[in-house]
């Protein structure tokens, strides 16, 4: 038997810091993960940011009463205690100066989603990630859930030629355009088209986006984001040999927790799932899809 891996904790200032908590520390949750227990968290929170400022004291006392953890004063005094780090803070423009601040503690990080609001802070965390050999992984849950990974490993009908992505589109205007929840889709459609996107271009009403992707090797692939009437995320990836619907909600194991077992995964190994270079072009596409946004024209990744 390994002992459990202690892990810290950097923002409060979301739901998916208390949902990971539940299912590391309650043992008769049927999706409980064994592997590890938040033993210290640093709250955090943005003050110009409503859903941050709002929740950051709710779920700080939730941590500190119900599962007793340590609410401690700094990221640094987060990082010195723990094995590995859940960096959760729910605003993604905070998340290069945090993990500035803990990356000479080399631990395993994973940031959550958004990794960052621009590609540049996106590349310099992986800068200093490598220059200071830190393992790091971010992802949202989407990518995860039990009928994306399903129909991702079905090949049967040969090699995907594109896929069509949709869910929810909030926007909130600390996290423009799809960083906040558009983010979960274009998680989506990496999962099924990988790396190799070139160029963007997005159509926006006050309901509904949709983006699309052209990838270098001639696939396309789209983005539908809603703020009204349906808000379920789903997705169809279309073969060779034919296209098939992939239902999201397949399985009721909560997305948390497949994630939460990925993360456990990748603390254990210092191996993401997900490669860093993945996760920075998912940010400039979304980048590249908010600048196609505004002017309405075809935006490139790269150059």
């Amino acid at each position: 038997m390994t002992s459990k891996l202690k892990l810290g904790m950097i923002g409060l200032d979301t739901s998916h810091a208390t949902a990971f908590a539940e299912l590391l520390s309650d043992e008769g949750h049927r999706y409980h993960v064994p592997d590890g227990t938040v033993i210290a968290a640093y709250p955090g929170g943005s003050d110009d940011f409503e859903l941050s400022r709002s929740r950051v004291q709710g779920f700080t006392e939730e941590l500190r009463q119900k599962y007793g953890v340590q609410i401690v004063d700094s990221p640094e005094e987060t990082a010195e205690q723990c094995d590995a780090i859940l960096l959760e803070s729910v605003d993604g423009r905070v998340h290069l100066e945090q993990f500035r601040r803990i990356v000479r503690y080399r631990k395993p990080v994973f940031i959550d989603k958004p990794f960052t609001v621009n590609a540049g802070e996106a590349l310099e965390i992986i800068r200093l990630a490598e220059a200071n050999g830190v393992p790091v992984m971010s992802s949202s849950a989407l990518r995860f859930a039990e009928g994306v990974k399903q129909a991702a490993a079905d090949d049967e009908a040969g090699p995907i030629i594109g896929t069509d992505c949709y869910g929810p589109m909030e926007l909130q205007p600390t996290q423009p355009g799809l960083f906040w929840y558009g983010i979960h889709s274009v998680e989506m459609l990496y999962t099924f088209m990988g790396l190799g996107c070139v160029s963007v271009t997005a159509a926006t009403t006050a309901h509904h986006d949709v983006v699309t992707g052209i990838w270098e090797d001639g696939r396309i692939g789209t983005v539908r984001g809603s703020r009204c009437g349906n808000m379920t995320f789903g997705a169809t990836v279309h073969r060779e040999k034919g296209s098939r619907p992939v239902d999201v909600y397949a399985h009721d194991k909560p997305y948390y927790a497949s994630l939460l077992e990925q993360i456990m995964a990748f603390f254990r190994t210092g191996r993401s799932p997900v490669a860093l270079s993945e996760t920075w072009e998912i940010i400039r596409f979304i980048e590249a899809a908010n600048e196609s946004r505004s002017s309405g024209k075809a935006v490139r990744l790269r150059g």
